[in-house]
């Protein structure tokens, strides 16, 4: 399990960091906001999706449909409140969980 939180983080913050440098995020302040929303929020929802799909045989699509939509809501609260540069937020916070998710996906079919 420590395998597949450490990967996922991994992966996620590779994704969504580029993203926002894709977005034209600059600085320390910016890129680390960006790291630590994704910390904060990456590891629970990859550890409750386990726990709810794969102990507990809950519907996937759902459980993975609400937790992003958490991971959204709560990321874009800390870009909210904590950035300088964003003028979008929830626009971005949106964008870069759905780049992650996809890349997600690509990479677990390969």
């Amino acid at each position: 399990m420590l395998t597949i939180l450490a990967v996922s983080l991994a992966l996620t913050l590779v994704t969504e960091v580029g993203f926002a440098l894709a977005w034209g995020l600059r600085g320390r302040r910016e890129l680390g906001l960006t790291a630590l929303a994704n910390c904060l929020t990456n590891p629970p929802v990859v550890l409750l999706h386990y726990t709810a799909v794969t102990l507990h045989h809950r519907n996937p699509v759902l459980i993975t449909a609400a937790l992003e939509c958490g991971a959204v809501l709560a990321e874009w609260y800390c870009y909210r409140a904590f950035s300088r540069q964003l003028r979008r937020p929830f626009l971005f916070s949106l964008l870069a969980n759905a780049f992650s998710y996809g890349v997600g996906c690509i990479i677990n079919q390969l």
